[in-house]
């Protein structure tokens, strides 16, 4: 059964309740009874975001998905609409939830609304962090390296993110 792994960040009210309500979310659409594997949750600092953007929460979560690509899209957009993402403010302003495809099994998709596997997260150490803690081994498509050999890789051009104690 195909594996989806998916990013989750925060960076606006109670950061924790959104991720949690996010995790709750995927779980629904998960393949009843395969496990779900959640990572530990990262403060970091926002990139690439307006001046003063508050620090974001950042996971990743696993978990098992029947259906194509696009329709995992489709139920994560659905997912960040119901917990109140606002999807017409300017590019990475911030906000309650975001939920980013990083990879389903082996597909390998290049389209106007979605490339898979992600094609920055070998660049973002606030994904691959978390996704190291849950899944260290895994060797994405067109990828030579594991997740943990990418992370050990990266230039340190951002600060190590905050592990912090909640859970998820």
């Amino acid at each position: 059964m195909p594996r989806a792994g998916l990013a989750l960040g925060s960076n606006l009210g109670d950061r924790l309740a959104h991720l949690r309500a996010a995790v709750t979310c995927l779980r629904e659409i998960s393949t009843p009874g395969e496990p779900v594997l959640l990572a530990h949750i990262y403060q970091t600092e926002p990139r690439c975001c307006p001046p003063g953007s508050p620090d974001f929460h950042n996971s990743v979560i696993e978990i098992d998905f029947h259906g194509t690509p696009f329709d995992l899209l489709e139920k994560t957009r659905g997912i960040e609409l119901k917990l109140g993402r606002n999807r017409n403010a300017p590019r990475n302003a911030p906000r309650i939830i975001d939920i980013d495809l990083l990879y389903l099994g082996d597909s390998r998709v290049h389209d106007d609304t979605l490339i898979l596997p992600h094609p920055r997260i070998g660049q973002r150490r606030f994904v691959l962090q978390p996704l190291a803690d849950i899944r260290p081994d895994l060797v994405l498509p067109g990828q030579v390296l594991t997740i943990a050999g990418l992370l050990e890789h990266l230039i340190p051009d951002e600060p190590p993110p905050l592990r912090l104690p909640e859970s998820l």
